[in-house]
């Protein structure tokens, strides 16, 4: 059944190239094989992304995983929820007063009265916590792995409300703090698993052009290519000599682990889902990307999350870390 799903797609398909004859006789001469390698080409031009993004809501990115985006501007002291649409439209539903760390600039240790700058997930929400955090929490999930590429440090940044029965004062130790009235209203209005905060010193950068984002996710997919294909040159071709894994494996020991590893040429199945391209807030041209991996070789078989941190830099990207 899936074969004859890959014929009539790519029929359809190469109905439409100029190279439809070649790539005809090359499935007549060798089988589905060699039409799936032409497809997975395909996916890392920018030509089937900028078709397949014009109606896409892109005013954070590219987004597959998430309905609510909360956006907390520190120099403004707010924190703005989004929530997609019946159409897929992200829309403003509320924008909140907020307290966050008394010192400004970046989070980069314990204790430092800092609200971190970054990209981060709900990995919590807490019920049972101290009156003065008010009647719940939201845990986040700093440090994330640009904080630990960066080596930052500290923990413990939540999302939570006011003391109901003392003072405090209009500045936390590093959480965004909402008043109790709010943070119910959030806690009715998110599925913490399917949303996102992105932390910023500004007002949070909206309306990413398609035209970025087309070029971001055929380098994703050029990557896959190298990779599934087992082109080693290609593959390091993408990563910044910068480079440092989520595990400390810094750019020469990874080169020599991945060439060791592509020699195999192992036939492997990568598939990419749910996923995400964001621009880091506080950085030029930074991006985070994650999605959902299917892969499988003769040799090893993964199934989980991973997040690529991208500079991009004459339209190709290089990748700082990765988890």
């Amino acid at each position: 059944m899936q074969n004859k799903f890959y014929i009539i797609f790519a029929l359809l398909f190469l109905q439409q190239t100029l190279f439809a004859n070649n790539i005809l006789t090359d499935y007549r001469l060798n089988g589905i094989v060699n039409i799936e390698k032409h497809m997975d080409r395909e996916l890392s031009k920018t030509d089937y992304w900028n078709e397949y993004l014009q109606d896409k809501d892109t005013t954070f990115g590219y987004i597959e995983s998430y309905s609510n985006i909360l956006a907390c501007n520190k120099n403004k002291s707010t924190l703005a929820m989004y929530k997609k649409n019946k159409n897929k439209k992200y829309k403003l539903h509320k924008k909140y007063s907020a307290f966050t760390g008394k010192n400004k600039g970046e989070k980069h240790r314990e204790g430092d009265l800092k609200t971190p700058i970054g990209i981060y997930k709900i990995t919590k929400k807490l019920s049972k916590i101290d009156s003065f955090y008010g009647p719940l929490a939201f845990v986040t999930s700093y440090p994330n792995t640009y904080d630990k590429y960066e080596d930052r440090e500290g923990h413990g940044i939540w999302i939570h409300g006011l003391p109901t029965d003392q003072q405090r004062d209009e500045f936390t130790k590093g959480c965004i703090a909402i008043n109790n009235d709010d943070l119910e209203d959030l806690d009715e209005n998110i599925d913490i698993n399917k949303t996102l905060l992105i932390i910023s010193s500004q007002d949070i950068k909206t309306n990413i052009s398609k035209k970025k984002l087309s070029i971001l996710l055929a380098n994703l997919y050029g990557w896959r290519y190298a990779w599934k294909y087992s082109d080693i040159e290609s593959y390091l071709q993408f990563y910044s000599t910068k480079f440092k894994r989520f595990d400390g494996k810094n750019y020469n020991s990874f080169t020599h682990y991945k060439t060791r590893i592509f020699r195999k040429k192992e036939k492997k199945k990568i598939v990419f889902d749910n996923i995400n391209i964001l621009p880091y807030p506080g950085a030029s041209e930074l991006y985070k990307i994650s999605f959902k991996e299917y892969y499988k070789s003769n040799s090893f078989q993964f199934t989980g999350n991973k997040v690529l941190i991208v500079e991009l830099k004459n339209r190709q990207i290089k990748i700082l870390t990765e988890k």
